[in-house]
């Protein structure tokens, strides 16, 4: 298919993404951490949203490139915002999964104009207080320079078993071709978001919201979904659904998540 990958810059940072589709509204993925860039599956998440494209006109962003020495998930969110912002995108629909659902809660509270609905995939809204004993393994291993380590660590924790040893060959291969660079960025944008606490503001967010979890996540605190919503407090529009023996990567192995969440979004 070969997608074109795009960029915008506003002179600070330069942030690189994929748009595609062409429906009359805007659906922006902010996807989770990962060791190596998604865009460089760029042609799988078009075929795995195409659905969605008579509809929408959906953009996905990556992280700023050349992120500094210190980028917290309110940084991450700002410069998000700010990419939106240049290229027009108001009132969107967002999908935020695992870190990237941080960033969309900082975004729906402090620029609520350009988000119309979110999906929070596996996401959390207090790391300060329940630490990801998880990430802090990945953070670990990555500093010690065990790139297929971190890999393989990364698939067992996000996916269900048997998909793991299924692709576990797949992993150690993506592992080897870890840069350094790679690495020092993965390092950073980890730690941005290992003290994350939003929990208290969570009530200025005035957009409908679904916060779909997993029973079996080993990333995230078990109870995280349920605690944004309670957080968010008594409404109608916002609610959440937990899977079931589908891990923290629900988002990629449920076969009806993309059905879940456009049945939210079109309501």
């Amino acid at each position: 298919m070969g997608i074109s990958i795009n960029t915008v810059t506003n002179g600070e940072f330069t942030m690189r993404y994929i748009k595609f589709g062409a429906g009359a509204r805007n659906f922006v993925i902010i996807p989770g951490l990962s060791v190596k860039s998604v865009l460089g599956s760029a042609d799988a998440i078009v075929k795995q949203y195409q659905p969605m494209t008579d509809k929408y006109t959906v953009w996905l962003f990556d992280r700023r490139e050349n992120v500094p020495e210190s980028y917290s998930v309110h940084d991450m969110a700002s410069d998000t915002a700010e990419a939106m912002k240049i290229l027009g995108i108001a009132d969107a629909d967002v999908f935020g999964a695992s870190q990237g659902g941080m960033i969309a809660m900082v975004i729906a509270i402090e620029h609520p104009d350009i988000v119309h609905k979110m999906v929070l995939g596996s996401s959390s809204a207090n790391l300060r207080d329940h630490k990801s004993a998880t990430l802090q393994r990945w953070v670990r291993l990555a500093r010690e320079g065990d790139k297929v380590g971190l890999c393989l660590n990364f698939g067992k924790e996000l996916y269900p078993k048997e998909f793991f040893e299924q692709y576990e060959e797949a992993f150690a291969a993506l592992g080897k071709s870890v840069t350094d660079e790679e690495l020092k960025k993965f390092i950073i944008l980890a730690e941005g978001a290992g003290d994350f606490y939003i929990a208290d503001d969570l009530p200025r967010i005035k957009c409908p919201v679904l916060a779909i979890g997993a029973s079996d996540d080993r990333v995230l605190p078990p109870g995280s979904s349920e605690e944004i919503i309670a957080s968010i407090g008594e409404r109608p529009d916002c609610k959440y659904y937990i899977y079931d023996n589908y891990g923290h990567a629900a988002f990629d192995m449920a076969p009806d998540y993309k059905d879940r969440m456009m049945e939210f979004l079109c309501s």
